[in-house]
């Protein structure tokens, strides 16, 4: 089976130039596109949360994968070579209409696509040089990295008022309004009173009073 993708980013997009430009690659090669495949999707998207992913899984050996070029395939060297790999393991003949790459069972075609793996490589390691030095540019400059110490948050505005909260819970108000009157969740406030014995202490003192008022 012979299939033509088709990929734009958005639906104000036209297909028809990559229709065309694949329907003249097959006819000179004399091939027949069986079927055409159309999606609407941003090729930054991984290729399993894309059509091109269930179509490369239904593939089979001998199959053939026409697109108009490699970024059809996707915007990443990391995800591109992915699906070269899959198309060798799966015996799929992939060919890109610009570029004239032939993807197949052949030496060239491996070779090619060692090449693509070696630059993709070559990205990831010159995305993470830039991105530490970067970092180091910053701290020379004095720009303190990551979360402020001190940081304004909702577990401090807890620890503030610690205080205020055990007089709150030795007067026996609900938990569920100390949240409220603060601005935080559940979840944020036992996390706060398992790091304060006091607090805990607290908490598990008015549960005891209001067991002790059910059984009266």
């Amino acid at each position: 089976m012979i299939i033509g993708y088709l990929r734009v980013s958005t639906g104000k997009q036209n297909l028809s130039n990559q229709q065309d430009e694949i329907s003249r690659f097959a006819k000179n090669r004399n091939m027949s596109v069986d079927l055409w495949v159309t999606e609407v999707a941003s090729g930054s998207k991984n290729e399993k949360e894309r059509k091109l992913g269930s179509v490369l899984r239904k593939m089979k050996a001998g199959d053939t994968l026409i697109v108009t070029e490699v970024s059809r395939l996707s915007r990443t060297l990391t995800d591109v070579m992915y699906i070269m790999g899959q198309c060798l393991k799966k015996k799929i003949n992939l060919y890109t209409t610009k570029e004239g790459y032939s993807f197949d069972d052949t030496i060239n075609s491996k070779v090619l696509c060692f090449a693509f793996g070696l630059v993709a490589e070559l990205e990831r390691n010159l995305i993470s040089m830039r991105t530490k030095e970067a970092l180091a540019l910053r701290k020379a400059e004095g720009v303190t990295l990551g979360r402020r110490r001190g940081s304004y948050t909702k577990t401090n505005t807890l620890i503030e008022n610690r205080r205020e909260i055990i007089r709150l819970l030795d007067s026996d108000v609900p938990i569920s309004r100390i949240c409220t009157r603060f601005n935080v969740s559940r979840d944020t406030f036992a996390k706060f009173k398992d790091r304060y014995p006091a607090v805990k202490r607290a908490a598990e003192m008015k549960e005891e009073r209001r067991i002790r008022k059910i059984r009266q």
